[in-house]
């Protein structure tokens, strides 16, 4: 039997503010154990939480970017359980009235596109967590990130297989880092997926039963859990047995999924609003406020660099794919006066290659815009080749000085003086008779020997096009 494996799911990104959701308690990454956990966020007896304005704010902003409904009135919820890491004994969330209704996200898979549209995003508080290492046998609990604004986004099951949950997970890490609205940074926690995945019939219309993967904080491991929990189900079924509904984790280390508990539903929680907080009021003025603020998103990005620069969708894709590589890109772009192509191939190349070798960020890099505009500006006028132009880039990046001073303490001008192109491309021809024989007897191949031939004898610096168009003219004698 052929299966269609289905995905939703279930993204908690980190809204970027200074303080929690409900208190004035520091969200910095890094503190000492439990010295960011205020009275509110263990809801000690008397406190009473307030809602953060810049998290709301946040939310509204996601909202809008992805065409979803800003629902006016929202309320707040108590969902109640017991974790060790949860001293509250419930968790402040949204439950029958989210703050954002619907929307959609647009994922690209190869040269395809898909909409994938979203049920619902809420605004919530994160627990604390547990921690099993260095203590004999013990685990402790560090409640700073306890009070943390969270944005649940929940997709509808649209998603067939891993490749697309993965696109649909980048697509928003990367929305998300545009609006500004969370850090994305995956290692701590900030932006961290769960999967819902089931099997069904390929072909049918009717969904299986779900098992949801919990707390995938990297895109690798997104991948890999959604994979081996597809076959694992295929293979039970097939098997003749039944999947029981059921929140499993993902064990890297083993790349595999085990049980963790049955799958909670909404009543195991106990909803109820929460009676210290009141309805959230969103204004039609607040709305155009934060509206007035949207930057252009990675899908009007992606459409205009295909538009004005002529790329590639493949290309506009991974350029576009952070704010900060679109905004290098199109920095180089002016600089240099055009060549959006060579640009391109260059930030997405050899700067892009050297950057994830050293684990940097693009705004990390030690060659600015304006400098590699230089270096590729002596590629347009044709002082050096692209060959070169690496040698020059390697240069640079280690610190020796900008381009120019670089090509000429080096020697590296380009021979570009036909005359002694000529001359070299003369003495080649003379020293390789019988290869010029063969070439004219009909081995067109050959050809790329003579030119090897002409850039060993000027160590790279003969002008690539002067050669090919006079070795041309001279082997058709």
């Amino acid at each position: 039997m052929q299966w269609e494996v289905v995905v939703g799911l279930e993204v908690h990104a980190q809204l970027s503010t200074r303080s929690k959701m409900f208190s004035a308690a520091s969200t910095a990454y890094g503190a000492a154990p439990n010295t960011q956990a205020c009275a509110v966020d263990i809801a000690l007896p008397g406190v009473l939480p307030v809602a953060n304005r810049g998290a709301v704010e946040r939310a509204i902003k996601f909202g809008l970017a992805v065409g979803g409904a800003i629902n006016r009135r929202s309320v707040f919820a108590r969902k109640n359980y017991f974790y060790p890491d949860l001293p509250k004994g419930y968790q402040i969330s949204q439950y029958e009235i989210p703050v954002v209704s619907r929307g959609s996200v647009v994922i690209q898979v190869g040269e395809r596109e898909k909409t994938i549209r979203l049920t619902r995003a809420h605004l919530e508080e994160d627990a604390g967590k547990s921690l099993h290492e260095d203590f004999h046998g013990m685990t402790g609990i560090d409640l700073n990130r306890a009070g943390t604004p969270l944005l649940e986004i929940v997709s509808e099951p649209e998603m067939r297989g891993s490749a697309e949950a993965v696109a649909y997970a980048k697509a928003l890490h990367s929305l998300v880092r545009y609006l500004d609205i969370c850090d994305g940074n995956m290692q701590e926690g900030s932006f961290r997926c769960d999967a819902n995945v089931s099997v069904r019939p390929l072909g049918s219309d009717q969904l299986g039963t779900r098992c949801e993967i919990k707390n995938l904080n990297s895109f690798r491991f997104l991948e890999r859990a959604i994979e081996f929990e597809a076959a694992r189900q295929i293979a039970v079924l097939e098997d003749g047995g039944v999947i029981r509904q059921e929140t499993r984790l993902y064990d890297s280390d083993k790349d595999e999924t085990r049980s963790m508990r049955s799958k909670e539903e909404a009543h195991d929680y106990r909803y109820f609003p929460d009676p210290d907080l009141l309805p959230l009021q969103i204004s039609d003025a607040w709305v155009a406020e934060v509206y007035a603020t949207l930057p252009e998103l990675p899908q009007a990005k992606r459409e205009r660099f295909v538009a004005e620069f002529g790329l590639s969708a493949y290309d506009a894709g991974v350029l576009t794919a952070s704010r900060e590589m679109a905004d290098y890109f199109e920095a180089v772009v002016k600089a240099l006066g055009g060549e959006p192509k060579l640009c391109a191939n260059w930030v997405m190349g050899d700067l892009s290659g050297i950057l994830n070798k050293e684990g940097l960020a693009i705004g990390e890099s030690r060659i600015g815009s304006a400098r590699l505009a230089g270096l590729l500006r002596r590629i347009v006028d044709g002082t050096i080749s692209g060959k070169i132009a690496k040698e020059v880039f390697e240069a640079m990046w280690g610190g020796v000085g900008e381009a120019d001073a670089i090509i000429d303490a080096k020697g590296l001008r380009q021979i570009s003086d036909a005359s002694e192109i000529e001359n070299i491309l003369d003495q080649i021809i003379a020293a390789n008779p019988s290869q010029v024989a063969e070439y004219r007897a009909g081995k067109d191949k050959l050809f790329g020997f003579f030119v090897g031939q002409a850039m060993k004898a000027t160590k790279g610096k003969a002008n690539p096009a002067q050669v090919n168009e006079i070795l041309k003219r001279k082997l058709a004698g």
